[in-house]
């Protein structure tokens, strides 16, 4: 394993491109996840190459912050249940199959619709996120950086809200995703390591809180 995490390794390259990005608008339309243009032209590899662009710095921020925190910890189990080479790729692939995967939902919906452009890594960061709770499922996450949420409930609370965001705002960011890929990074886990669900409930309940 190299001295220097996949995670980081991510978070820099999507740092580089979206900053390239903010100061390019033909870059940022031309990696964005553009469905029309998906469906019609065919331009596939949008639903990768969206995941490493972000709508402003704080959408940038917040991601590469989030997925920092929890991708390095998701990394490392990766690497104990796969091995030092098959857990990287795993990892990676896991990581761009979710964002791909959750862009799924806005492609099919909105693929005749000129307007709809949606960019950012969060379908991803949900996924990885979300492999963390199966994990540690009581291991509070915290609402704005203070507020201390059990991990279980703020992974519902972050699907009912997504579900909600995902019909009734629009702009930039996929809020589909974001639900969609929350749900993936648990099922794409558990079909690679079926015994995570087991080991999932056993800590749901020796660890409920009293």
């Amino acid at each position: 394993m190299s001295s220097i995490s996949l995670t980081i390794v991510i978070v820099i390259l999507t740092v580089l491109v979206s900053y390239r990005a903010f100061n390019d608008q033909q870059l940022f339309y031309r990696l964005a996840h553009w469905p029309i243009r998906e469906h019609h032209k065919k331009e596939y590899y949008r639903m990768v190459t969206s995941g490493f662009v972000h709508g402003d710095w704080i959408h940038l921020l917040i991601n590469m912050f989030v997925f920092w925190n929890f991708g390095e910890i998701v990394e490392q189990y990766f690497y104990s249940f796969f091995g030092p080479i098959m857990g990287g790729i795993l990892f990676v692939l896991v990581y761009l199959g979710i964002i791909v995967l959750a862009s799924l939902g806005t492609f099919y919906k909105k693929r005749d619709k000129e307007s709809y452009v949606a960019v950012g890594a969060s379908g991803g960061v949900s996924g990885i996120v979300f492999i963390f709770i199966l994990f540690y499922p009581w291991e509070p996450l915290y609402l704005y950086g203070i507020i201390p949420i059990p991990g279980i409930i703020a992974g519902i609370l972050y699907l009912w809200y997504s579900s909600y965001a995902g019909k009734h705002m629009k702009g930039k960011i996929d809020h589909d995703a974001h639900f969609y890929g929350a749900v993936l990074g648990v099922v794409l886990m558990i079909l690679l390591k079926p015994s995570v669900l087991k080991m999932f409930i056993n800590k749901l309940i020796a660890d409920f809180p009293l």
